[in-house]
């Protein structure tokens, strides 16, 4: 991906706890539109900087600039200009997928107006008008993730984070989220995505593989498979976290 600008800038990223180091140096950009992998073994301090990058944490020290914004001053203009599906279920169980939908357009601030006529064409693309006034617990994970990652886009934002998004759903529900995720990133949303499954990653235009703090690879998922000679991801990730 050529000549587009950075949505993301990361320089010298530190976010201590007491003498713990859970980001070290981090530096980093992602461009806009773009598919970013954020690969790590459990520790290796993923979360906490995507909490630092969606403004829900403050750096220990150094620059992070999200979507224009500095994390330091301007943390709420950061929070409306992106959209967060974490890795526990984010949407209200008791509430049915219409009454999901409407809450979170009425938490980003939009108009009911607005809220009501993307209500109807979300629920057609999604292929969900049938199921609009179920409860959300009656439905399979799929369905859920699904619903969860169209929410994170309601308001239109410029970069999405997904934190383990297609973690204990079925291959096929897999391939289907990609295919969002592909949508998103053609419509010039970028989409920062964390995985446990190392095929994700051939999927991404670029990887960054974190070990104990640190950005141990960071290039496009061919490049990262020559430079550790691996055959494929698996392989280089396990190289890394060695």
């Amino acid at each position: 991906m050529e000549n587009f600008e950075n949505i993301i800038e990361v320089k010298n990223l530190v976010k201590k706890f007491g003498s713990f180091v859970a980001n070290d140096n981090l530096t980093f950009n992602v461009k806009r539109g773009e598919i970013f992998g954020f690969l790590g073994a459990n520790g290796a301090g993923k979360t906490t900087a995507i909490k630092i990058l969606s403004g829900l944490s403050f750096p220990t020290s150094g620059d992070v600039n999200v979507a224009g914004f500095d994390v330091y001053r301007e943390r709420e203009k950061v929070k409306k200009n992106i959209g967060y599906m974490s890795q526990k279920f984010s949407l209200y169980e008791d509430l049915t997928v219409r009454e999901n939908i409407r809450f979170y357009g009425g938490i980003y601030g939009l108009s009911s107006k607005y809220i009501k006529e993307k209500t109807e064409s979300l629920l057609e693309r999604l292929k969900m008008t049938d199921i609009q006034d179920s409860l959300i617990k009656s439905l399979p994970l799929g369905w859920k993730q699904k619903i969860a990652f169209s929410v994170a886009l309601f308001h239109e934002p410029k970069i999405v984070f997904l934190d383990e998004p297609t973690g204990g759903v079925d291959p096929i529900t897999r391939r289907d989220f990609w295919e969002m995720i592909y949508e998103t990133s053609d419509s010039g949303i970028t989409v920062f995505v964390t995985t446990h499954y190392m095929d994700e990653a051939e999927y991404c235009d670029r990887v960054s593989i974190m070990d104990k703090g640190r950005i141990e690879g960071l290039d496009t998922p061919g490049e990262l498979k020559k430079q550790f000679d691996a055959q494929n991801m698996d392989e280089v990730f396990i190289k890394i976290a060695r």
